[in-house]
Parts: structure tokens; C-alpha cells; sequence
């Protein structure tokens, strides 16, 4: 058997895997062969906040066959840590330092290991824990017959529900964003049963607010529901109804900044109110930074129609985040959880303040933000950000999960996915690997089928996505590939997250052929039985609801895991092939009489995983 010095994602080297909980000893141990004539060990490890190291000696421990181990134990307090070995031999100085898969080699390089340590305190709901969010673009969804009243006569309201979003800029009525289909509460409400079909245990809604666009991110009034979804009552009926399901809705909370035309800037004179644009005496003029009044004045990456709010100002932290403030108030009308836009541009003592409200409302609630990358090691608004060490959010987006999909079904190695699976479980507290948001797709980035059956070379202008349809056969091999992605969304660690309209077989490039009206009456068949079969899966195992993350094999285009609950009284097998050619595997102990819920059935203790397909099967002994 082959030995390595460190593997940090082994409990033989490492007593806890991945982050661990304040004040809680942690054994490290590093394996030495006796030919390397060692004399002393050294941790060398610095916390995030300092640029010293410093150094911790470890003692010289059992033996494994011709190999010896040295360990340490010690607690740490909450923070950021980043580690790596050194030791003094015969033959020289020599350290232990991370390299690929997060295996420990011999070198002189100062590559190292991280550490979350989070607050012992941190905890996050359950109820969401192995359950299913489905992302509506409200406007797109399902338009119920109320009629629509006070809408501003400045809008654009499309008739034809199949027709393409509009995509240019003019000076017309009709123009990118200014174009509404009339979805709205009541038409989800009136879909819950479909909703429900799905396996749905969360609703996540983009913003609802009063907003002059289509897409609500320049919030007009964060107190008001835009008059063409409905209005506060109609939010109420969705939350109790959708209740009843088991079911809970997640708002999604544009805090960064708000529209110029809004009752707090008020550029165009829309309102009659004294905006921050109006006068430098309005109460909402510390809200904004005028670096000369009124027409200079920071605004969200240039955009001059979402100036930016000063988050830590306390009039705008007050009326976000107090007793009577705009999260408390929706969570009080039903609903269970925010969704925090562009959370790594809110400052440090603002995400605070937003927990600590929240849970105060309801300490049940959920609490997501939007990161892209890995957010225990995030670098933004100057500094390393601390948003999932208890203080802040409950998880986040999990665009890492999303990318490595996509790369490996348009070609990258299966251990490259497994890796960037481990990494993230490996950096992340387990509350928040529990209740990531596993999406392929949302309103912000290529519908997936497109994405998976198109050139990935051919992106053009808007003018030019808007005449592109996939053929017959890029549309084919997209469905195919779809299911291949949809199950390793519903079974990595998480919460998967559908895009409306992905199991109906929706496709389209960018904003805003992406936000598309869903195709009543008009889905792919075979992809939504194919999402209902999932959603019964990952309903009926508990190996979902935090359990364990197992890898198998990982051979070029072949991957297979292992889920298995907590208790170990359940767990899945998961194998998916992207290949052309079927593909083997030996079975794990415990999978030779597995019962199949997807795919081929177990042969001579062999799993064959068809071409471009997958398997799942539930182990015998559980």
C-alpha cells in the first residue's frame, strides 16, 4: 500500500475531517518511513489575521509498518488557519506541504492546507436539509386571471405569452427589461400542485418588490409587492397555502443598492417624496455617497440607474434590518428565509446585523447569499471575509458544484469533479455543505440545455442569440446530458436548486432569453419524468439530509459515489458515464443485491453503467 506524509481528507492523518467547531481538539498526524532518519516535527500554521507562523512540536507516535507517526492535538479558536509540516532529518530540512487532491508531498515549497475553524455555537435549519428550492423568475411563471391594476402606464405588457423577451435597447415603450408577461403570486399559488409534483420543499422567488424593470434588482420600494405579482395579501395566501404542501418561500433581498427611480432616490420624479436625488436635506440622503450632488454618486459596478447604498449607514441598517425593518416584516407576512444579492459586496458589520435579525424573527429561518466562489476563503471589500463561521449566512449559492458539473459533462476528468466536491466540503462547516444550493442554471446565466447542445465557442451579441435555436440533434444529446447533470445536482452534498422551466426543457442563451415563460402545456415529457423520478428519490432516502459524500471511482468520464446518512441506515450508490462506450464497476460491500431505482441492475458483483447514462441503486444491508 502506498503511504503519503498528510492527507488532510483522511482520518488517519486528521481526527475531524474538513472544518470544525471552535475550542475542539484536532489531532494531526503525518507519517514518516524510517529510512528518512528523522529527528523532529514540526506544525507550522498561521492564522488568516497575521502573517507570522508559527511553529508547534509533534511527538513521535506508533508505528505502521516501516513508517512512523508523529502528532499533535490542539484546539483552535474561530478563524481562518492555513498549515503545512516541517521536519529536521539526517539528510537535511524538509517540508510537508500540500499538492494535488490535497495530498501531503515532501518539497521545499511553502504550498499549505486550510483550516476553517468555525463558531462552536453556529447552527443552521433542518428543515430544509435534503430537500428541493425551485427558483421562479416571477414574471415568467404562470399568469392567473386577476386583472392587474395601478400599473404604471410606462410599462410594456406583452399579450403573447410564447413570445421571445424583448432583447433590444430604444427609446420605445418596448425595450430589454421594460417587456412583462404578467406572471404573478396568484398564478404560482394556482401551481403549487405542479410545484409539489416535483418534490419541492422551498420556493425562491427573485425579487417581488415595487421595481421598474422585469427583472425588480432596482428596487423602487422594498415595503410594497410590484403591483403586476399582486400585493402583501396575496404573498400571505402563497406562504400559508404553500405551507400546506411543506413547502416554505425564500425572498430575495436586493440590499447593495436600489433603483434610481425609487422612493429613496428618486431621480425621475416618480414619487412625490423628497428623494436622496432631490435634496441633500431628504432622510434618505445618507443613504448614498454624491460625490458631486446631485448627478455624481457611486453606483453599482457603473451602473448610473442603481446608485449604491451605504449599508452601514444606520438610518438604511435601521430601516433594513430593525424591529419593524423589511426583513423582519416579510418574515412575519409567512416567509422563511432570504436570499442576500451579491452578498460578498455587503460589508462585514451589515451581514451581521442582517443575521441577527433574522434569527430573531424566526431563528428557524433561512439565510443564503449569492458568492461565486469558494466563500471561506473569499477576498472581497478589503479583507477575507468570515461569511460562514456562524455569524452571518446559513450557506451560499454553490456556483463551484455548477461549473465543475457543466466542465466535466463538456469533457473534464471525473476526479477533477470529485476534487472540486471535496474541496468545498472539505473548507465548509457542515451546516453550510447541508444547505448549499446545488443550481446548473438561474436567471443569471445560460439555460443549461443550451449551455450543454451548443458550441461552447458560439456566444454572440443579444441580436445574435436571439435568432439561435439548438437542431435536432444538439437538442437530443442536451436532454441527455441534462439528466446526466440533474443527477449529480440531486445527489453532491446540498440542496439542488431547479430553474423553472429546466424540467420543461427550456433553452436559451443569456439574460434575457434565459428568463423565458414556461411552457405550459408544451414541456418535454421525458425530462419531467425524469425530474419527478429525482425528486422521489431524494425525498424517500435520508442519505441526502447531511449525509456522508463517499467517492468510488473516478475514471475519465466515469464517476460513482456513495451517499450514506448519518446513522448509516441508508445509502445510495450514484454512478453517471458522459461516455459513448458503457463503462464497469466492482461494487462496493454492501451494493451486490442492491435494489436499483434507476439504470441497470447489480450482475457477478459488477455495476454496468450505459453509454451517456446513469444508475442508481440503494445498498441491500441498510
Amino acid at each position: 500500500m502506498q503511504y503519503y506524509p498528510f492527507d488532510s481528507r483522511s482520518s488517519l492523518y486528521k481526527s475531524h475531517y474538513g472544518a470544525i467547531a471552535s475550542d475542539t481538539p484536532l489531532r494531526l498526524r503525518v507519517l514518516l518511513h524510517k529510512e528518512a532518519r528523522v529527528h523532529n516535527v514540526w506544525l507550522c500554521i498561521k492564522n488568516d489575521t497575521s502573517d507570522s507562523i508559527c511553529e508547534y512540536p509533534l511527538t513521535p507516535d506508533t508505528w505502521l509498518e516501516d513508517y512512523r507517526f508523529y502528532q499533535i492535538t490542539l484546539p483552535f479558536n474561530e478563524g481562518l488557519y492555513w498549515y503545512n509540516f516541517r521536519y529536521a532529518s539526517d539528510y537535511g530540512e524538509f517540508k510537508i506541504t500540500k499538492s494535488e487532491h490535497s495530498l501531503g508531498i515532501v518539497s521545499q515549497d511553502n504550498a499549505m492546507w486550510q483550516l476553517t475553524v468555525y463558531d462552536k455555537e453556529y447552527k443552521t435549519p433542518d428543515w430544509l436539509k435534503g430537500g428541493i428550492i425551485y427558483q421562479i423568475f416571477p414574471d415568467r411563471f404562470y399568469k392567473s386571471e386577476n386583472p392587474k391594476t395601478r400599473v404604471p402606464a410606462d410599462r410594456f405588457i406583452q399579450e403573447d405569452w410564447e413570445a421571445l423577451p424583448e432583447h433590444r435597447q430604444s427609446d420605445n415603450i418596448k425595450y430589454l427589461g421594460n417587456d412583462y408577461f404578467g406572471g404573478d403570486i396568484q398564478g404560482i399559488i394556482e401551481k403549487l400542485d405542479y410545484i409539489a409534483s416535483l418534490g419541492v420543499s422551498a420556493i425562491y422567488l427573485n425579487p417581488i418588490f415595487e421595481a421598474h424593470s422585469n427583472h425588480r434588482y432596482n428596487t423602487a420600494d422594498y415595503m410594497k409587492i410590484d403591483c403586476l405579482l399582486g400585493d402583501e395579501e396575496d404573498l400571505k395566501e402563497l406562504c400559508k397555502k404553500a405551507e400546506s404542501y411543506g413547502i416554505s418561500v425564500i425572498l430575495d433581498g436586493v440590499f447593495s443598492h436600489t433603483g434610481d427611480d425609487s422612493v429613496y432616490f428618486n431621480k425621475r420624479n416618480r414619487y412625490n417624496c423628497l428623494g436622496a436625488y432631490n435634496s441633500q436635506n431628504s432622510e434618505f440622503s445618507t443613504w448614498y455617497t454624491f460625490k458631486s450632488f446631485p448627478d455624481s454618486y457611486n453606483s453599482w459596478w457603473g451602473i448610473t440607474t442603481l446608485p449604491e447604498t451605504n449599508e452601514n449607514d444606520s438610518s438604511f441598517t435601521e430601516f433594513i434590518t430593525g424591529k419593524n425593518g423589511v426583513l423582519r416584516h416579510w418574515i412575519r407576512a409567512g416567509i422563511k428565509g432570504w436570499r442576500l444579492d451579491v452578498a460578498d459586496e455587503l460589508p462585514d458589520k451589515f451581514l451581521d446585523n442582517i443575521r441577527k435579525a433574522i434569527k430573531t424573527e424566526n431563528p428557524d429561518a433561512y439565510l443564503l447569499g449569492e458568492v461565486w466562489e469558494d466563500a471561506t476563503n473569499k477576498v472581497s471589500h478589503g479583507g477575507r471575509r468570515r461569511f460562514l463561521r456562524g455569524k452571518q449566512l446559513d450557506s451560499v449559492m454553490n456556483y463551484p458544484f455548477a461549473e465543475a458539473i457543466i466542465e466535466f459533462l463538456n469533457g473534464e476528468s471525473s476526479r477533477k469533479l470529485i476534487d472540486a466536491v471535496l474541496d468545498i466540503t472539505e473548507n465548509y462547516p457542515p451546516q453550510s455543505v447541508n444547505l448549499l444550493m446545488n443550481h446548473i442554471g438561474t436567471h443569471d446565466t445560460i439555460r443549461i440545455l443550451t449551455r450543454l447542445g451548443a458550441n461552447p465557442n458560439s456566444n454572440g451579441d443579444r441580436q445574435w442569440q436571439s435568432t439561435q435555436r439548438l437542431d435536432e440533434k444538439q437538442y437530443a444529446h442536451a436532454v441527455k446530458f441534462l439528466k446526466l447533470a440533474a443527477t449529480l445536482q440531486y445527489t453532491l452534498p446540498g440542496v439542488p436548486s431547479l430553474y423553472y422551466g429546466d424540467e420543461a426543457g427550456i433553452e436559451g442563451y443569456g439574460d434575457p432569453f434565459c428568463r423565458k415563460t414556461y411552457p405550459w402545456g408544451k414541456e418535454n415529457k421525458e425530462l419531467l419524468e425524469f425530474y419527478k423520478i429525482l425528486g422521489k428519490i431524494r425525498r424517500e432516502n435520508s442519505c441526502f439530509a447531511g449525509g456522508r459524500f463517499i467517492p468510488v471511482y473516478a475514471n475519465m468520464g466515469h464517476i460513482a459515489y456513495i451517499r450514506e446518512s448519518e446513522d448509516k441506515t441508508n445509502a445510495l450508490l450514484i454512478a453517471v458515464n458522459r461516455w459513448c462506450d458503457d463503462a464497469f464497476i466492482d461494487l462496493p460491500d454492501g451494493f451486490q443485491n442492491a435494489t436499483v431505482l434507476y439504470g441497470n441492475a447489480p450482475e457477478n458483483n459488477r455495476l454496468k453503467i450505459s453509454s451517456e447514462n446513469i444508475c442508481i441503486i440503494k445498498s441491500d444491508i441498510h
